[in-house]
């Protein structure tokens, strides 16, 4: 009797071809399910191709100018100045415009920055590729320079961290940055908001405020637990944002802040999270980086530190296509204003968007009845 074992019977020619044809089918079907689903679970927005990967070579610049800005040393008492600048004691506020069209409500602003220039100071990031009228102020302003901007990308992220960089690097006294757009109005006199940051300016003590910026609360809204906050987690791929960032750590805020220059410049230093920001979407419909990246990394690093509200009022009622309601001129009265700067917050709101250029008259007609009927600065009347 034979030791080997029999040998098992080879299959045949028409098993394997069955088998073939099987997989072939499987894989075919697969394909078919994927095409005709995947819109579902990946929409594209209307007319807007898939995201392509952000340009490294174009961000090499950004990246000297980060580094510039965040090794600037915070200043104890006594502000270091750029040479463009006279020596100032006073701390400031940089005021930071994010726009693509014209600062149509430039008057209003010279009204809100009057008889304070030793206390601010404006930059703009205005998009190079439109064409924009200079604004109707007398004001000092420094364009920064720019890069196109796109909504629902990771350029607008960039855009403001590059307007952070260069408020940094020109005044070292500017401890406070307000990003803004140019849709945004003041709700509040100049003297209001700068008080609530920085405490009177005429206060001899007001140098202090350079001396104490490890205690300043940065002003930006970090919110979790969103309807769609899972959506906007997974836009980039299901486990893209792993190992750095899971999902019990992401999250949503407005775009708008005010940042203390501690945080401003842990923004400016970042690189981890940027480098998973920066991924192009899959679901472009939950895309939206400049609303996830700067509060998920400041809940990250400095919860305590943050106070996890915005300070721009914005009415979300009836938007459309993720724009908020825009008001219009018949909509814009005193008692709208006042209503605008309730809040459930410890602060009231400093700003509000948005709001349609042809809301400029009727704001500019409440400004000088106030000042006309009173006497009294910029804003106060109508709120009081």
């Amino acid at each position: 009797m034979s030791s080997l074992a029999s040998p098992s019977p080879s299959p045949s020619p028409s098993s394997s071809a069955s088998s073939s044809i099987i997989y072939s089918l499987t894989f075919l079907l697969s394909l078919f399910l994927l095409g005709l689903f995947s819109p579902q679970f990946f929409p594209l927005r209307k007319n807007q191709e898939r995201q392509p990967p952000f340009p490294i070579n174009k961000e090499l610049d950004d990246l000297h100018l980060f580094e510039l800005a965040s090794n600037i040393e915070l200043s104890h008492g006594v502000p270091k100045i750029s040479h463009l600048r006279t020596a100032n004691s006073h701390p400031k506020i940089a005021f930071l415009f994010l726009t693509n069209s014209d600062l149509v409500f430039a008057p209003l602003w010279q009204r809100f920055f009057q008889g304070n220039e030793h206390l601010f100071n404006v930059y703009i990031h205005a998009d190079p590729f439109t064409k924009l009228s200079p604004p109707d102020w007398s004001i000092k302003a420094n364009f920064i320079p720019a890069k196109k901007t796109h909504r629902g990308s990771p350029t607008l992220v960039n855009a403001a961290r590059r307007l952070l960089a260069n408020a940094i690097i020109d005044d070292s006294s500017n401890l406070y940055f307000a990003l803004l757009s140019q849709h945004c109005i003041p709700l509040h006199s100049f003297k209001f908001i700068y008080g609530s940051l920085l405490g009177n300016p005429d206060s001899p003590s007001s140098y202090k405020a350079f001396g104490n910026q490890h205690r300043h609360k940065s002003y930006i809204e970090i919110l979790s637990g969103e309807p769609h906050l899972f959506n906007r987690y997974v836009a980039r791929g299901p486990r893209v944002m792993l190992p750095e960032i899971s999902f019990d750590r992401f999250r949503i805020g407005s775009q708008f802040f005010v940042l203390a220059k501690r945080h401003s410049l842990l923004v400016l230093k970042e690189r981890m999270l940027w480098r998973k920001f920066k991924l192009p979407c899959i679901d472009l419909y939950s895309c939206y980086p400049e609303e996830h990246y700067f509060p998920t990394l400041l809940s990250m690093e400095d919860p305590k530190g943050c106070s996890h509200y915005t300070l721009t009022r914005v009415n979300w009622s009836d938007s459309i296509d993720g724009h908020p309601h825009t008001y219009r001129s018949p909509e814009v009265s005193p008692k709208l204003l006042r209503q605008l700067r309730t809040s459930n917050s410890s602060h009231s709101y400093f700003f509000a968007r948005k709001f349609a250029p042809d809301c400029l008259k009727p704001l500019l007609k409440i400004a000088e009845e106030a000042i006309f009927r009173d006497r009294r600065e910029f804003w106060v009347t109508p709120f009081s």
